[in-house]
């Protein structure tokens, strides 16, 4: 027999592992049948191609209800994380319009942990919607991107959680009358050496290879 004083914590001891199982519970996190919706320049100026006429999205469902619209192929990035990239359905309808009116517009991408079901929008610097293909390797996106100015176009390797990308480094002057369309084909990775290579549209490959490299991001339930 215990004394009555340690009763509480004997209860206690018994409860918590429990609880620690039920806190351990994950979530129901995927991607659904995909759907074919009508796309033009007119409704994504910075986003379409000139001759698209529709956009593929897929539902993204945490615990059987519709988290977000996605677009385009998913990445695992961990056995837990992927990233997929952002449909935004935008209300295009004018004050004077007398029925709704809406559109499909490529977002940003988003980090999604299949563990706690949390969706995060990731931002990549000087990433643009117009002109940006993102490759993906490991937790690294690499793309050709446009500096704030829209005048000069970057090699960009940008790391998720990082605060600064891994690479940017500048490639050519850009044109911002040129019609949308990628700036550059799409980025060749290469694991050992870790290197990267990018080649502009019309322009000659660069390569640049990243030295000690390894992954920043960190999930929920991680040590520090």
């Amino acid at each position: 027999m215990f004394p009555a004083k340690y009763g509480f914590a004997v209860a206690l001891t018994c409860i918590l592992p429990a609880v620690a199982f039920c806190a351990a519970k994950g979530h129901a996190v995927g991607l659904g049948a995909a759907r074919h919706e009508p796309y033009s320049a007119q409704g994504d100026p910075a986003g379409a191609m000139q001759d698209e006429t529709e956009l593929s999205v897929r539902p993204l469902v945490v615990d059987q209800k519709v988290k977000e619209w996605t677009t385009g192929d998913a990445h695992d990035v961990t056995a837990r994380s992927f990233v997929v990239r952002r449909a935004v359905r935008l209300n295009d309808s004018l004050p004077t319009d007398r029925t709704d009116r809406w559109v499909w517009q490529r977002g940003p991408w988003l980090l999604v942990d299949r563990d706690t079901g949390k969706v995060t929008a990731l931002h990549l610097p000087d990433f643009d919607p117009a002109v940006s293909g993102v490759v993906w390797f490991r937790d690294y996106a690499a793309y050709c991107g446009l500096n704030s100015g829209g005048k000069q176009l970057f090699a960009v390797v940008a790391q998720i959680a990082a605060r600064r990308p891994l690479l940017a480094k500048k490639l050519a002057p850009w044109d911002a009358a040129r019609p949308p369309g990628p700036a550059c084909k799409p980025a060749v990775w290469q694991r050992d050496p870790l290197q990267v290579s990018f080649q502009p549209t019309g322009g000659a490959a660069v390569s640049f290879d990243l030295v000690g490299a390894s992954a920043v991001l960190v999930e929920d339930g991680d040590s520090e």
